[in-house]
């Protein structure tokens, strides 16, 4: 029967059908092959309290204030301060790129928008400074990886809903990782351009510092809003949520980009994917409902203690599960199918909750410039017109140096959970 519920998944996600419909189906057969179905009369009322989640309402408000951003030349404004920051060293257009992924990351949370935006600002003017055009669409998508990383996340949300897991702690959580995976990207970029003589240098022309930090002000300020009024305690992450839209609202009218048409347009993509995103969360719980039945989760931990993958043995099989996974699976249906199975386990071996955040976040988001379906290698590749294959291949190095973070991350647990518990939120 395990056998025909792999196969069904499978079948199902090769299909193209609808991730909520894949989940609900597999929930309900799941209740049927375990002759759970005396059960079902309950089902409403789990998919109420899945979805019955205060840390889930920040969730449209993120999605809301990225949008409106995303809308108002930001981008521009991020690479010009970027650019102003580490545009004169050696291979500084590569720089400018993992740079920019870090601000924007505080403006959108999402690494496929990252992708998207940098890929059609930052690829041709690469190659007009004699950069390949594959390697300037893979710097691109490997930098994108920082962007659910760095607060504000929306896959951090996701799994907070999930875990029962602070959401102010996970953000908190994300910085130093998301610096850490910055920074090795920076140092890896520069070997290369170095070794590669790619353009950049003292003598390359750079934006003023001032004129660009004053232009790019109103995004940058969007990170220090929302964690800093988390951190503090001034705010909880559902109103943070909502003073980040009042400041993109703000930083529109300073751009001189928002006006009714686009701000609609933002308020019914918002509707669409948070819509999207909630029906997804219900049809989860049939899932969940019956791996508690069934008590998966415990099974999973008594199966991994018995063949001796304990502490830090299960960790590393759980998040090669969620690497493989990630290769052909989007961010939320991973996270919903395999965090309610593998993270009681998890806890039960005494990982700290906060810290598996981190890992599975940046586990998942890794997949998405891994093939065979990788989000942001698609987009970018379709951007710039590079192809795919190729791209996958040239963006292999990068890949390695953020499982080599990864790697990190599990073995000293204190590199994500030190700011959050300097600032008391754990």
């Amino acid at each position: 029967m395990s056998l025909v519920f792999v196969l069904s998944t499978l079948l199902f996600i090769i299909s193209g059908t609808a991730l909520a419909y894949v989940v609900g189906a597999l929930g309900i057969f799941a209740f049927w092959s375990t002759d759970n179905l005396k059960y079902l009369a309950i089902l409403p009322q789990r998919i109420f309290s899945q979805i019955d989640v205060f840390s889930l309402m920040a969730m449209p408000f993120f999605i809301l204030a990225g949008e409106i951003m995303n809308r108002m030349d930001v981008t521009k404004a991020l690479v010009n301060f970027s650019m102003s920051l580490v545009g004169r060293f050696k291979g500084g257009l590569g720089h400018v790129s993992v740079v920019s992924s870090i601000f924007f990351a505080g403006v959108s949370g999402s690494a496929v928008a990252d992708a998207a935006a940098l890929a059609s600002t930052l690829v041709p003017a690469m190659q007009q400074q004699g950069y390949t055009n594959r390697y300037a669409a893979a710097i691109t998508a490997a930098s994108s990886v920082i962007g659910p990383i760095i607060p504000p996340s929306i896959i951090m949300i996701f799994y907070g809903s999930l875990m029962q897991t602070s959401v102010g702690a996970l953000f908190a959580a994300g910085v130093i990782p998301g610096l850490l995976l910055g920074g090795s990207l920076i140092v890896y970029n520069g070997i290369i351009a170095h070794r590669k003589n790619h353009p950049g240098g003292k003598d390359f022309n750079v934006p003023r510092f001032f004129p660009s930090v004053k232009n790019a002000a109103p995004a940058l300020m969007m990170p220090v809003i929302i964690l800093g009024g988390i951190v503090f305690g001034i705010v909880t992450p559902t109103e943070a949520g909502a003073i980040a839209v009042i400041a993109a609202l703000w930083a529109g009218w300073v751009y001189g980009k928002l006006n009714g048409s686009v701000f609609y347009d933002c308020l019914k993509l918002t509707s669409s994917v948070s819509g999207m995103i909630f029906i997804v969360t219900a049809a989860s719980a049939c899932t969940a409902y019956v791996g508690a039945l069934e008590q998966w989760p415990q099974r999973i931990a008594t199966m991994a203690n018995d063949s001796g993958l304990t502490g830090l043995k299960f960790l590393f099989a759980v998040n090669f599960i969620f690497l493989i996974a990630g290769m052909f699976m989007d961010a939320p249906m991973a996270l919903f199918l395999l965090v309610p199975l593998l993270g009681p386990p998890c806890l039960v071996m005494g990982i700290d909750p906060t810290h598996l955040g981190i890992i599975i976040c940046l586990n998942i988001t890794i997949g998405l410039i891994t093939p065979p379906i990788g989000a942001c290698l698609i987009i970018v590749s379709s951007i710039t017109g590079e192809n795919y294959w190729k791209l996958s291949r040239e963006i292999l190095p990068f890949a390695l140096v953020e499982i080599t973070v990864l790697v990190l991350l599990i073995l000293f647990p204190e590199i994500s959970l030190y700011l959050p518990r300097f600032m008391n939120l754990l």
